[in-house]
């Protein structure tokens, strides 16, 4: 039997592992603007068609000129990349692992791996899972970035695994920054998982860290314009003006702190209890 405190002493571990295993860089490691790991959410309330939007927004967004340019705009004019799918717990797939891009051929390159959209993940969403795995990707991996950022999309809150927060937490604590692309396709609601205010959700219990942001999607045409505008955000930390969906500032929310952190899981429990 699993013990009581059964998931967070898995938090716990996962953090301590983090704590310990973040080593300064070697010096064989390649320096880089930013080392960003893409956490995709492929669970079971995305269809068909939403993962395969999502997937040509990537591959669309990564080709575009102006995030070459982004890319070329930094001081060592180079960033490491890495694209991995998620959905419940233990369900982490790299579609994509670390790579160097600097220029279009990279970018093309990259952009191909990704490759079609494949089937659905588990049920569930773990949000809090595929930050402490996102985290652990910057491990070892070759690259010293000036910064390290976790881009995370979803399309609802944590519902499995261990509360978010402390997770989040865990991952800021290594100065991490976290960035979310919360997905609303459907503001009516789509299940009874789903909630109302995503992106307030996202904003006040997924993403952190100086400068964190999130852009919300809310129609499918948006995706690649959504993706895009994010990428420059977090490649070249430019905060000027922009046509696409609107940027959303940690810093800037009035707001912040007035999502229940835990909806997610409440609404699977009552779910499961009937």
């Amino acid at each position: 039997m699993k013990p009581a405190c059964f998931p967070l002493c898995l938090i716990a571990g996962l953090s301590a592992l983090l704590a310990t295993s973040v080593m300064p860089a070697q010096a064989a490691d390649l320096p880089v603007d930013v080392e960003l790991v893409l956490a995709v959410d492929v669970s079971r309330s995305m269809d068909a068609g939403e993962r395969a939007i999502q997937r040509q927004g990537y591959r669309d967004a990564l080709r575009h000129p102006d995030v070459i340019r982004a890319i070329r705009s930094g001081l060592n004019g180079r960033i490491a990349l890495t694209y991995f799918e998620w959905s419940g717990p233990g369900s982490e797939n790299v579609v994509v692992p670390w790579s160097l891009v600097e220029d279009e051929e990279g970018a093309d390159a990259f952009s191909a791996a990704i490759g079609p959209s494949q089937a659905s993940g588990r049920f569930g969403t773990s949000i809090s899972s595929s930050l402490l795995f996102a985290a652990s990707l910057f491990m070892d991996n070759g690259f010293a970035g000036e910064r390290q950022v976790i881009d995370v999309s979803g399309d609802g809150p944590n519902n499995v695994g261990g509360p978010v927060v402390p997770a989040r937490d865990a991952v800021l604590a290594r100065g991490i920054v976290i960035n979310g692309l919360p997905i609303v396709l459907r503001p009516g609601g789509y299940s009874a998982f789903d909630i109302a205010d995503l992106d307030g959700y996202y904003r006040d219990c997924v993403v952190g860290g100086p400068g964190a942001f999130t852009i919300p999607v809310t129609s499918s045409d948006q995706f690649e314009t959504a993706i895009r505008r994010k990428l420059i955000q977090e490649i070249a930390e430019y905060w000027g003006p922009s046509k696409g969906p609107p940027l959303i500032r940690v810093a800037d929310s009035a707001a912040r702190d007035t999502a229940d952190c835990l909806i997610g899981e409440a609404r699977r429990n009552n779910w499961m209890s009937r």
